[in-house]
């Protein structure tokens, strides 16, 4: 939904961000996978085959967003993940701590945007019932 506003660069960076925040809480599932698929679709990129959290780079990876808008993009659309488990981990809490403060954003924006992400998710969630339902009529 918004990801498609992302320049091409900052697409590419995003995954990766989104792979690794995928990973810190060391319960990388069903539901984040299928979200960041979902992500590859929307800004019309491959995935990663593999992603290397050694090798990832959190500082070198949040220069490459510029805008105010794409910095916010970035969190809301990472709280969908986050929020897609049904869980808020203490490690994924500190990691957007540290994204908010390199963006320069406010930790009430990022509550709200929190808020907004878990939202997603639930409709998301629903959305697969609904069509999941009307295969089962056919």
């Amino acid at each position: 939904m918004l990801l498609m506003k992302l320049q091409s660069k900052e697409k590419f960076s995003f995954l990766q961000l989104a792979h690794y925040l995928a990973r810190i809480d060391n319960k990388y599932g069903e539901r984040e996978e299928e979200i960041i698929s979902e992500y590859c679709t929307e800004m019309g990129i491959e995935n990663l085959d593999s992603f290397d959290m050694d090798k990832f780079s959190l500082e070198d990876i949040l220069k490459d967003f510029k805008s105010e808008a794409s910095k916010r993009i970035v969190i809301l659309e990472l709280m969908i993940l986050i929020h897609i488990d049904h869980s808020f981990n203490i490690n994924e809490q500190i990691l957007i701590e540290k994204i908010s403060d390199s963006f320069g954003i406010e930790i009430s924006d990022v509550n709200d945007y929190s808020q907004w992400g878990k939202s997603v998710a639930m409709l998301y969630e629903v959305a697969k019932i609904f069509i999941n339902e009307k295969k089962k009529l056919h």
